[in-house]
């Protein structure tokens, strides 16, 4: 028998204590200091319990059921939800600091109605059986023009008639504007980002020109809540702004926001894409990024009345006290999730809609889709990665994400490598209480 290969051991951040995890055998123990520095050292100790918890395996018998587990995946991934994402347009209202869409200008299209209606033809056709849901996106679908308003009733009006939910990814200018529209559809939730409080935020994410939006997007908040519309707040962090993450945390405590059922929080990491930032300073790497948000959820626990950074898998195993099932594949792309825009083009998803030839076919006005260009991203997972094989925590990353690993070394089938051990490390110590102090 030898030690999985599944295995994550790694020290709990600021404490004599190590966390074991692996996401095969859905096990997790937090070890004594000294049983930990053994196992790291490739000691065995409690050898029955490792061999109960598949820690210590038979390798013929580990492979057979990472096979098991995986086929498991896959036909269960047959069922999963589909999130189609519609973009009626690129144009924004905003001068957003970090945007990366203000490069892509197709030319506005004002009657889109024969658009729309090849969609949801494409989607009835394409996705007959799934469960599936249309996201708005853009650029900023709510502007107030005319033609902005009939695109969105269309997609209000179509996704209810189909029984099909809709959400909307909004920066919350007009959104006061359109709550009683959007109340009387399917709405599954309005995702709006703030970023900060007001000073913060409108250094950042300003009109066009210059004007200060953080008013207008807080009663947009207010109005959705108090129309029984589910919020989905995002704050974009990068160096800029997150000492004041715990201050946008007091306030929404203050707002009430926070209680109410209907409310919840991400985070969005400022990185780089394609082309959006010259100031590369300002950018998080994904630890650094979670090694502030550690540091500053023990200097302000408040902030954790707002949001519960994930911190990988250590919050869901904190939480429910048991890990979520194996992840082999963190990309959706050309799975359960599409993107389709106003100009009739397909695109695997929202990090590449809009940009000049990550297209993989169209809607409109012919049906088309390019299976040499659809099939890296269908069969991308830790199994077609090659770095991903050996890789002990494979099953915590799933890969990471095809478009950031596409966009920095030119092939889908790159990882895009998460620090799991050391995310866990300081999860472990923020959400394990007594059971790691």
């Amino acid at each position: 028998m030898e030690l999985s290969r599944h295995n994550i051991l790694t020290r709990v951040h600021d404490a004599d204590a190590y966390l074991l995890a692996n996401l095969l055998s859905r096990q997790a123990d937090v070890l004594p200091l000294e049983d930990g520095q053994r196992l790291e050292r490739g000691e065995l100790v409690h050898e029955a319990d490792l061999v109960a918890k598949g820690y210590l395996v038979e390798p013929d018998e580990e492979r057979s059921r990472f096979r098991k587990a995986y086929l498991g995946f896959l036909a269960s991934r047959e069922s999963d939800e589909v999130q189609l994402f519609y973009v009626p347009t690129y144009a924004c209202n905003f001068g957003c600091s970090y945007c990366y869409q203000d490069e892509y200008a197709p030319p506005p299209v004002e009657a889109q109605d024969a658009v729309l209606e090849a969609f949801f033809a494409y989607v009835e056709a394409t996705f007959t059986g799934r469960r599936k849901y249309v996201t708005l996106f853009g650029g900023e679908p709510l502007l107030p023009s005319p033609s902005s308003r009939h695109v969105v009733t269309r997609l209000v009006t179509e996704t209810a008639r189909r029984g099909l939910d809709l959400a909307v990814v909004t920066n919350g200018y007009h959104l006061t504007e359109y709550v009683p529209l959007l109340a009387g559809g399917r709405i599954r939730e309005v995702q709006v980002t703030l970023d900060g409080t007001e000073r913060v935020h409108d250094g950042r994410r300003y009109l066009k020109g210059g004007a200060s939006t953080f008013r207008q997007v807080v009663a947009g908040v207010d109005a959705c809540l108090a129309a029984g519309l589910p919020v989905n707040l995002r704050t974009v962090l990068d160096r800029d702004n997150v000492e004041a993450f715990a201050d946008l945390a007091q306030f929404a405590i203050a707002r009430g926001w926070t209680d109410s059922p209907l409310f919840k929080t991400q985070i969005g990491r400022n990185y780089e894409l394609h082309h959006c930032q010259s100031e590369r300073q300002k950018l998080y790497t994904r630890l650094s990024l979670y090694e502030d948000l550690y540091r500053i959820a023990k200097a302000s626990p408040e902030l954790l009345r707002f949001h519960e950074p994930a911190f990988s898998v250590a919050r869901f195993l904190f939480e429910r006290g048991a890990l979520p099932d194996p992840l082999f594949d963190a990309c959706p792309a050309c799975k359960t999730e599409w993107a389709f825009d106003y100009t009739g083009r397909i695109y695997p998803c929202t990090a590449n809609v809009g940009k000049q030839g990550e297209a993989v076919g169209t809607f409109y006005p012919q049906r088309r889709l390019d299976a040499a260009l659809t099939e890296p991203w269908e069969d991308r997972d830790v199994i077609a990665i090659d770095t991903c094989k050996s890789c002990a925590v494979q099953l915590a990353c799933g890969g990471g994400c095809g478009a950031v690993a596409k966009n920095r070394d030119g092939t889908v089938t790159a990882p895009d490598c998460r620090p799991i051990k050391e995310l866990l490390s300081l999860g472990a110590a923020l959400y394990g209480g007594d059971a790691v102090a």
